[in-house]
């Protein structure tokens, strides 16, 4: 489908406006828009139709080149429109382009904020079509949050038309300097964006697609940290100052030997474990096989100790009561993390315990497998992993390791 302009009146002794026009085989008829550009027939160019290509410096072959400026914008709106509907296999019809001309050219007003109301029916459809984990919905409800927040903070208002470069721009540096943001967390916030983005685009709620071009920080891998197993003989041994700690030290450990996710820890019972074997369902989608986690002494010890129903707590509750586990232990000496920002790397000291979450113990699970030389695929059918390339950034090479793997290599007999 192509698109012409012609002038309103080609006869006219004076100024007449610019109109495009664009037929619709489907509907019959021709779509016709006022570009609001006027200009003499006798300086239009009816062959090409644009303005006459003046070329110097005067001030009528300015206005020329200004008039086909403007005029472009409108064809170029016309092509970009028709390629979304096209590739999102939508029918296009005069009234709609008609909309998408309005709301661009004459910034009609079009009622409550149509971004969130779509941002709102977005997270209901997944969730009733059970796609996303309550971790899912959290993360899009913060996303939501975090949007508003910029809003406020750099007074722009988020509509569908306002998701340009210059919002790009504006939420990366909102997002890194104000909110502090590290590349690996601000990269997953502008996958969910655009994640949510691509569904309003798919289903009609926009056609605009300058997000599509939106890049995310290469994700960077973070020194983090893996125990050993002589910590968790360490751990074992260390005696808490209360049952409270005492209970969380066991579950961290628990997670240690059997690699499971914190979320997934309330599955664990009696009706799902077969000799030493757990049987676990995979949490995060329904159309996953099960797992069969094999329990080692160690975790049947724990299971027995509290029944086979692990003392839970809240996640974030874990976390800081883990970290003065490790306190206890004597984990208290000064370790670097390292994170980047944009293209600062950013160095920090801080206690070894401070360093500890619920995700070292899965950390710990794999690094310890990996460092035993077991394979991918096995380490991978207990975990649950599906993509390798994120088991693999769970993997922690410790300084010993790489300093016996040059001595194992290069171990030559020094001449005498």
């Amino acid at each position: 489908m192509t698109t012409t302009f012609n002038l309103k009146d080609k006869n006219k002794d004076g100024a007449t406006l610019i109109y495009l026009k664009a037929y619709f085989k489907n509907e019959g008829k021709r779509f016709v828009y006022s570009t609001g550009e006027t200009i003499h027939p006798k300086e239009w160019d009816f062959e090409n139709r644009q303005p006459k290509n003046l070329t110097g410096r005067t001030s009528k072959a300015e206005t020329h080149r200004t008039i086909k400026r403007q005029i472009d914008r409108y064809a170029s709106l016309f092509i970009r429109v028709t390629e979304i509907f096209k590739n999102t296999n939508q029918d296009l019809t005069i009234e709609k382009v008609r909309q998408e001309f309005d709301k661009e050219f004459k910034r009609v007003a079009v009622g409550k904020n149509k971004f969130y109301e779509a941002y709102e029916e977005f997270m209901l459809f997944k969730q009733k079509n059970q796609e996303w984990s309550k971790a899912t919905v959290k993360r899009y409800k913060n996303i939501r949050t975090i949007l508003e927040e910029f809003e406020e903070s750099r007074k722009y208002k988020i509509t569908f038309n306002s998701i340009t470069q210059k919002f790009y721009t504006e939420f990366t540096d909102y997002c890194m300097v104000e909110r502090g943001h590290i590349n690996n967390t601000y990269s997953r916030n502008v996958g969910l964006v655009k994640t949510f983005l691509f569904w309003a685009l798919k289903n009609g709620h926009t056609y605009k697609a300058d997000f599509i071009n939106f890049k995310k920080k290469p994700k960077v891998i973070t020194n983090q940290i893996a125990l050993k197993k002589e910590d968790l003989e360490k751990l074992l041994k260390t005696e808490m100052p209360s049952k409270k700690l005492e209970r969380v030290k066991d579950v961290f450990i628990f997670s240690c030997v059997t690699g499971m996710r914190f979320g997934e820890l309330k599955f664990v019972s009696k009706n799902n474990i077969d000799g030493k074997t757990l049987l676990l369902k995979e949490e995060k989608g329904s159309g996953k096989k099960s797992r069969e986690i094999p329990l080692s002494g160690i975790a049947l010890y724990i299971l027995d100790k509290y029944d086979y129903s692990l003392p839970l707590i809240a996640n974030q509750k874990h976390n800081d009561y883990i970290k003065e586990v490790f306190k206890k232990a004597g984990y208290t000496y000064e370790v670097e993390k390292t994170t980047t920002r944009g293209k600062e790397v950013i160095r920090l000291d801080m206690p070894f315990y401070r360093r500890i979450s619920s995700h070292t113990a899965r950390r710990t699970f794999i690094t310890m497998m990996k460092r035993k030389g077991k394979s991918d695929k096995l380490i991978a059918e207990i975990s649950g992993h599906t993509d390798m390339k994120t088991l693999n950034q769970y993997y922690q090479v410790s300084n010993e390791d790489v300093k016996d793997a040059v001595d194992e290599t290069f171990d030559l007999n020094i001449p005498k």
